[in-house]
C-alpha cells in the first residue's frame, strides 16, 4: 500500500512538472510535438532512475558516512552530468540509431531540474532505495504523462484559429495553467 501512494502520489497528486515546477524548460520547450516529448520521456525516465539509484547510494554510503552532506547538491548535478555523459558516449558506440533518435534530448536531460529534483526529494522524504526507485519512475512516469498531454494539446492547437496575441507561447501557458488545475484535482487522494 505504501508503495501506491507513492505511485500515485508523485504522478498525479504532486506531479513534477504541474505541481511542484520542477522541469518547466523541457515542458515548454520540448511539447510542440508528440514524437518529440514521448523520446524526451523515455530519456528522462532513464536517467532519473539510473541517477536516483546512483545519488541514494552516494548520499548513504560517502556523504552521510564522512558528515558531508553539504556536498550534496554539487555530488548530485556532477553524477547527473557524468551519467547524461555516459549514456551518451556508450549510445553512440553501441547504438548509433538510438543515439541519433535521442542524441538532441540528451544534452537538454543534464540541465533538466526534475532529474535532480527528485534526485534530493527521495533523500529529503527519508525512503529507502527500493522506495527511491519507485519515486524516480513515477515521477518519470508522471512527466511523461504531463508532457504528452501538453503537447497533444499544443498540437491541436496549431489546428484552431486562436486570437494573433495569443498564438504560440500566451495560449500555451494558459492551457499549462489549466492542466495543472486539472490536476490539483487529484491532490485529495494522496
Amino acid at each position: 500500500m505504501e508503495y501506491l501512494l507513492i505511485i500515485i502520489a508523485a504522478i498525479f497528486a504532486n506531479n513534477i512538472v504541474l505541481m511542484q515546477f520542477l522541469g518547466i524548460c523541457p515542458f515548454i520547450g520540448v511539447s510542440s510535438k508528440v514524437e518529440t516529448s514521448i523520446g524526451m520521456t523515455g530519456a528522462v525516465t532513464f536517467v532519473m532512475v539510473i541517477a536516483t539509484i546512483v545519488t541514494y547510494l552516494l548520499q548513504h554510503y560517502v556523504l552521510n558516512t564522512f558528515e558531508i552532506g553539504f556536498m550534496q547538491t554539487i555530488t548530485f548535478i556532477l553524477v547527473i552530468a557524468s551519467l547524461v555523459q555516459l549514456v551518451e558516449i556508450i549510445l553512440k558506440k553501441v547504438s548509433p540509431a538510438l543515439y541519433q533518435a535521442l542524441g538532441i534530448f540528451l544534452p537538454l536531460i543534464t540541465t533538466n531540474c526534475a532529474v535532480l529534483g527528485v534526485a534530493i526529494l527521495a533523500v529529503q522524504k527519508d525512503y529507502n532505495l527500493i522506495q527511491s526507485v519507485v519515486y524516480a519512475i513515477a515521477n518519470a512516469i508522471g512527466f511523461g504523462i504531463a508532457l504528452i498531454s501538453f503537447a497533444g494539446l499544443r498540437e491541436h492547437m496549431d489546428m484552431v484559429n486562436i486570437p494573433k496575441g495569443m498564438k504560440g507561447v500566451p495560449i500555451a501557458f494558459v492551457v499549462a495553467g489549466l492542466l495543472a488545475l486539472a490536476f490539483m484535482g487529484f491532490s485529495g487522494i494522496a
